[in-house]
């Protein structure tokens, strides 16, 4: 008969092994911890060094192209503005503040025709008021909406029917003899010197520091890029260096050529910035500054010709604030010394002989209508109103003649001057085109001749 063991002897197991919470995968761990260990293991020997070093460079290489693309192309874009966006929108706020002034200018000129306006002096005066219209049109439509152009803008697009409103009563009643003609004529030039000019006024101003913003953006160093070239050159220089020392070997074909893609670059990309940089700061220091001034002028060369119309017109009923001398003559007297030293300083930027001649054109021109505008005034003063206004709009020797050589020369200097500032930006924008595509492409094929360097080196030890 068998017994059961005695209760003092029992049966041992071994224990049972530890188990990872249920639910709980504990794969990807493994694998991480195996790839670990499998690149410690790899680090620790000559090939397995090289490869890591080689993938670096060749990263470091890659990423040296990508950020000089795209820092530069930011830089070309700006560049491009200046030329296709930013300067054409300056010169069109100017034509609309010249376009604006002229057309005041018109209007008292056909004004002191009489009722028979001549049919010239009237098409002008229309070509100016479309002209302007359609300019206005034109930079609305490349204008942010809340921008400080924008609401220039919209403030010149309300003031200017209110403007020609005033314009066409004055006509008909001068038209019919009547005076109040004269009365409507100058409250629109009031509407046009004390409102819509000032506006035109503000939105070059704004168009311009656009331009200038856009000048500066593209003129930036590319500091980001230069950085990451020195670092790729250094870190191809060491792996040289580091491959010398343990072969003997002075050269590395793969290595070297991964060299010379990245000189390329930081050499194209300094070389490049450099030159573009010195045309766009060209065109800022000496063309816009140009550009500004001959701006000035022509609008000055408008408005005193308007003040000096305006001055027969009122014949006395219109007193400076403290009633001492006729306002209008008092206008065209300070627009004729700020005439006088714009074209001064005009001469003084001026850098040729192309845009320094027109500027002795003009200030003759300026001397001249000086002259016979003091021989007009001296007329009138002694009753002669038929004779001061021949001399002020007759076909002879008049002021208007002495004002159309003036204005025809500026005109003539301003045209060559915006031709130097888009040759120049133009050159600036040209020196950076091709850079971003270069440095992508040389910086693959860098990055490619670093790995076939380093398995070329790799190759030995097989």
């Amino acid at each position: 008969m068998t017994h059961p063991p005695s209760g003092g002897s029992q049966t041992l197991r071994a224990p049972d092994p530890v188990s990872a919470p249920v639910g709980v995968d504990t794969r990807p761990r493994a694998m991480w911890t195996a790839r670990t260990d499998r690149l410690r293991a790899v680090s620790t020997t000559e090939p397995g060094r090289l490869r890591i070093v080689g993938a670096v460079l060749a990263l470091l290489v890659v990423a040296f192209g990508a950020v000089t693309t795209l820092e530069v192309s930011q830089r070309a874009s700006a560049a491009d503005d200046v030329v296709s966006r930013s300067q054409p929108l300056s010169a069109d706020a100017a034509d609309v503040y010249r376009f604006l002034a002229d057309a005041d200018t018109a209007a008292a000129n056909g004004f002191l025709a009489g009722a028979q306006e001549p049919e010239a002096v009237r098409e002008q005066y229309r070509e100016d008021i479309e002209e302007a219209a359609r300019l206005l049109v034109k930079a609305s439509g490349n204008t942010d909406s809340g921008s400080a152009s924008s609401r220039e803008i919209a403030t010149l697009n309300k003031l200017l029917p209110v403007y020609t409103g005033l314009v066409e009563r004055a006509r008909a009643n001068n038209r019919q003899g009547l005076p109040l003609g004269g009365a409507y004529l100058r409250y629109a030039n009031q509407k046009m010197a004390g409102e819509m000019l000032p506006a035109a006024e503000r939105l070059y101003a704004a168009e311009t520091g656009r331009l200038e913003s856009d000048s500066a953006d593209a003129r930036h160093w590319p500091l980001l890029s230069l950085g990451a070239g020195v670092l790729v050159l250094g870190a191809l220089v060491w792996m040289q260096r580091r491959t010398y020392r343990r072969t003997n070997r002075v050269l590395n074909h793969g290595l070297l050529a991964a060299t010379a893609a990245a000189s390329v670059v930081v050499l194209w990309l300094a070389v490049g910035h450099t030159v573009a940089r010195a045309e766009l700061r060209s065109t800022m220091v000496h063309g816009q500054a140009s550009l500004d001034v001959l701006n000035d002028a022509r609008i000055s060369s408008l408005k005193a010709r308007a003040n000096e119309n305006l001055t027969l017109v009122a014949r006395g009923a219109v007193l400076t604030p403290d009633g001492s001398a006729d306002r209008y003559e008092a206008d065209y007297t300070t627009g004729m010394r700020a005439l006088e030293d714009q074209v001064k300083k005009a001469g003084r930027l001026a850098d040729d002989e192309r845009g320094s001649a027109p500027l002795a054109e003009a200030a003759d021109g300026v001397a001249q209508w000086q002259a016979r505008h003091r021989s007009a005034r001296a007329t009138d003063d002694r009753g002669d109103y038929d004779g001061a206004l021949m001399r002020v709009i007759g076909t002879g020797a008049s002021t208007g003649q002495s004002f159309q050589q003036v204005d025809a020369a500026l005109k003539k200097a301003l045209a060559h001057e915006e031709d130097e500032f888009t040759s120049a930006a133009k050159d600036g924008r040209g020196a950076l085109r091709g850079l971003p595509t270069g440095a992508a492409v040389l910086a693959v094929l860098g990055a490619a001749a670093v790995i076939l360097g380093v398995n070329r080196r790799l190759s030995e030890y097989r």
